[in-house]
Order: structure tokens, then C-alpha cells, then sequence
């Protein structure tokens, strides 16, 4: 039996009060729209359809040609969006599930779970339920006395009894395809909106005497809807407990879940340790045994195993095996650092190579240069890449040894088993064993010092500090 999805993000989405179509708005570094097609993709449908309105474009950018589309021109309600998939499913026989777009939290078992059901009832329809201690807003599903559905009844029609119901309706439904669409066509829009509403088909069915069902989820937190910044900040907080309860039953430590913040996708290997207050945005990949230290925050990159990282940032990097960095540096777009490779603190890496064992302990600079193994980078090293109009390549050699405070000045090729001599400015080539040295010669200037403005200071300072007996 055929199994078709029909995705409704028409909306607008007026209430988020953004320039960015609602169900492009992200949970966990995931558009809303992107987890619900996820999700669904899962379940192995032969069909599935998206109906698209305000920022088509968009939305067909970000999900390409996984689904099928059809627009709806004007915004005449669920029914009515439902209604312009009939030219992709309407001669198609077996199920049809209708999911919206903003409600990012569904799960493909769940999805499982509901066809199942519904082929078990032979349902016209089954409407996906869940039960809440709050259910306010919500239609609410009243049963006979036998547990067969009756209706569904919103909250602003609902009597005092019916609105004491915990049953809820979660906007999702399964129904026969070809019921579907007979159904929709019946109909009407004689409501305060004018709108034709999907759950009128229920009605419809009732009334000629079709078998509709109700399959209770476990799971509530799953059916929510986000038409509002605070509705996403609270989708975002149960997507994240989810992410990271993943990757803690699959062996990895998160120190304080509640303030570990990955992104749906990334992927960790056992042993590593996430500490508090860490980003993990992306395509981030991380192996086993790493460290990933408090309030560092690591977007599209690759972290090896045993890798440490102690409060810095990475983007659009890689760090193989055993390496380090930090405190307090940044890694660039097109930075990589290799096995055993050490970054220190205030350390910034930028279109660089750092070959294995290279070491750039604190206050330097690399970027746009290819760094072999076993180097030493002084302190205060910067490699000038920048003429004010393009960037240029360095290219230091294996067992190389630059000085601190020097600057290295691209293009310019250092080569292995050389030495750059503390405090130069380098612009040309340095060969094997030679060293390199750019800066002028030391002279002292006998009795210079009492000439500066510094010397009264000095002598003050000093007579101060004898009165006091601190010398």
C-alpha cells in the first residue's frame, strides 16, 4: 500500500515577527521544515508533497529536490492548502499523512507508528492525539462511551466539560487518499475567516458513517507547534535535551547538559568530554577522547581523536589527532592543524597548514602559509599575508625555528632546518641551514638615560621609596 506526506508551509508566519519565512526558522541549527522532512524521509514514503506559499524560492533552495512541491497561491486554510496536492495525489491510491512544517519535534517512530495504527483500524481517518495537563488551545478529542471518537472540538467551542479533556489534537492526521480529497472538496468556508479547514474533513467523514480513529503518542513535547519566538526557544530547549541525552547514551560526557548547546547532526565519538557552556554548530564531526573545554564553540569542523580544546573557537577547521589548542584562540576558515600539533593561548590560524608536532606556543599569527613538521613559532610570530590589495603565500619548512616577534613577510619560502632570528622582518627566502636576520644592530648610548623625562620620575620614585623603607 502506497504511503504518501503532505507537508503544509504556506504560513507566513506573521507572529515571529521576522523577515524569515517561519518554517526557515532554525531548531538546533535545523530549519523546522528541513527536521519535519528528515523525519519523514525515514519512513519510506513513495510521495512526498510540499505546499509552499510565502518564500517558495527559500524553501525550495533548502530542500532541493527531496520533495515534491505545490503552491498555494492564496491563504485559504489547511483544507484548502491540502487541496493543491490533488494534482500529485489525487488518482493515488493507500495512506496519506498531513504534517505541518512548523512543528519540528516529530519523530519518524511516531510517523511508523500512526501508519500502523491507522492500516490496523481500516480507518477513512486516524487523527494523531496526545494527552497534556494543560491542554488550553488545543482541540480536544471527545470520545464516546466505547473510545470511539465523536468530534473534535476547539477550544472556543468547547463546553465546560469538554474543555476539561486532556486529549489533544495534534494537527497531524492519516487518512485514505482517495477519502481525502472526496472529502475536501465538501468542504465550506462559512467561518469568521473564510477559510477552509482540514479538521472539517473529520465531520465529513463522520457523517457518512466512514471509521474514524484516534492514535494516542506518548510523547506530548513532540506535537509542539512554533508560531512564536517563544515557542521556538522552548522547541529548541527539547531538541537540545534530546541531541545531547543521544550522545551521552552513545558514550560520550556532556558535564552540564543544560548548557551544552549541539547542533542536530554532529556527530561524537565514546570518551570525548564536552564541558559547560560549549557550542557545537554545523557539520561538526568529533572523534573519540577528545576534550572540548568550557565555553569553546566549534562550527563545520573536524576534531580528531584525543584532541583537546580548552576555551577557544573553531570554524570551517580541522585538528588531527592528539593536537591541542588554547586558551583563547581562533582558528579560521582553512586552518589545519596536525597530529600532535600544539596551538597555545591568543593564537589565531587562518588558510594554514600546521604540519605534525609544529608548535605556535602564544601571541602568534598564521595565515595563507604551508608550515611543516617539528617547527617552533616564537612568541609575538606574525606571517604578513596582506599587501592592501591581495594575500600572498609562506612556506616554512620541516625542523624550521622562527624567533619571537618576528614577522614573516609573504610571499617568502623558509626552508626545513632553518632559523629565523628573534625580533627580524623577513621578505626574503631563507635556505637550509642558514638563518635569517633583519633588524638593526644594538648601540648603547653611554649616560642617555638621565636626558629622558623618565629619569626625574625615576630619582622621585626611588626617594619615595626609601622614606618608606621599601628598599
Amino acid at each position: 500500500m502506497e504511503k504518501n506526506t503532505i507537508i503544509l508551509a504556506a504560513g507566513q508566519g506573521t507572529r515571529m515577527k521576522s523577515k524569515l519565512y517561519k518554517v526557515l526558522h532554525q531548531v538546533c541549527g535545523k530549519a523546522m521544515v528541513d527536521h519535519m522532512l528528515t523525519q519523514v524521509e525515514k519512513t519510506n514514503m513513495d510521495h512526498i508533497v510540499t505546499i509552499v506559499g510565502h518564500g517558495a524560492e527559500k524553501v525550495r533552495e533548502l530542500l532541493g529536490d527531496r520533495t515534491e512541491y505545490a503552491i498555494q497561491e492564496q491563504q485559504l486554510g489547511t483544507g484548502h492548502a491540502v487541496l493543491q496536492a490533488e494534482k500529485i495525489l489525487g488518482d493515488k491510491d493507500g495512506m496519506t499523512m498531513i504534517v505541518s512544517g512548523d512543528t519540528p519535534l516529530f519523530t519518524a517512530k511516531t510517523f511508523e507508528n500512526l501508519f500502523e495504527y491507522h492500516r490496523q483500524k481500516g480507518a477513512a481517518a486516524t487523527i494523531l492525539t496526545a494527552r497534556t495537563e494543560n491542554p488550553f488551545s488545543y482541540g480536544r478529542i471527545v470520545r464516546n462511551e466505547v473510545g470511539i471518537v465523536s468530534k473534535i472540538v476547539e477550544q472556543k467551542d468547547a463546553t465546560t466539560e469538554e474543555a476539561e479533556i486532556k486529549e489533544i489534537n495534534t494537527g497531524v492526521y492519516c487518512f485514505d487518499n482517495q477519502k481525502l480529497f472526496a472529502a475536501l472538496h465538501q468542504v465550506k468556508n462559512d467561518n469568521a475567516q473564510g477559510e477552509y479547514y482540514l479538521p472539517d474533513v473529520i465531520g465529513i467523514m463522520k457523517d457518512a458513517g466512514e471509521i474514524v480513529a484516534a492514535y494516542e503518542m506518548a510523547d506530548f513535547s513532540e506535537s509542539m507547534g512554533v508560531n512564536d519566538r517563544l515557542a521556538l526557544s522552548k522547541a529548541t530547549k527539547v531538541m537540545q535535551r534530546r541531541i545531547n541525552e543521544e550522545h551521552m547514551v552513545n558514550g560520550v560526557t556532556i558535564i552540564d547538559p543544560e548548557n551544552t548547546y549541539i547542533d542536530y547532526g554532529v556527530e561524537i565519538g565514546p570518551d570525548t568530554i564536552i564541558e559547560p557552556g560549549v557550542q557545537i554548530q554545523g557539520n561538526t564531526k568529533i572523534g573519540s577522547s577528545s576534550v572540548i573545554g568550557a565555553h569553546s564553540k566549534i562550527v563545520d569542523s573536524t576534531i580528531g581523536d584525543r584532541v583537546t580544546v580548552t576555551s577557544s573557537q573553531i570554524e570551517s577547521a580541522i585538528m588531527h589527532d592528539d593536537s591541542n589548542i588554547g586558551p583563547h584562540s581562533h582558528l579560521r576558515p582553512q586552518a589545519e592543524i596536525g597530529e600532535f600539533a600544539h596551538v597555545g593561548n591568543y593564537c589565531e590560524v587562518k588558510n594554514a597548514k600546521l604540519g605534525a608536532r609544529t608548535k605556535m606556543g602564544h601571541l602568534s599569527y598564521v595565515g595563507d602559509a604551508d608550515l611543516g613538521t617539528d617547527i617552533n613559532i616564537g612568541c609575538g610570530v606574525v606571517f604578513v599575508n596582506y599587501d592592501g590589495m591581495n594575500k600572498h603565500h609562506s612556506t616554512v619548512g620541516d625542523y624550521a625555528f622562527i624567533g619571537s616577534n618576528s614577522n614573516i613577510v609573504a610571499p617568502v619560502t623558509i626552508a626545513d632546518h632553518s632559523y629565523v632570528a628573534a625580533g627580524s622582518t623577513i621578505t626574503n627566502d631563507v635556505n637550509k641551514f642558514e638563518m635569517g636576520i633583519a633588524r638593526g644592530r644594538q648601540v648603547n648610548k653611554e649616560g642617555y638615560f638621565k636626558k629622558l623625562p623618565v629619569y626625574d620620575a625615576a630619582l622621585k620614585a626611588e626617594e619615595e621609596n626609601n622614606k618608606k623603607g621599601l628598599l
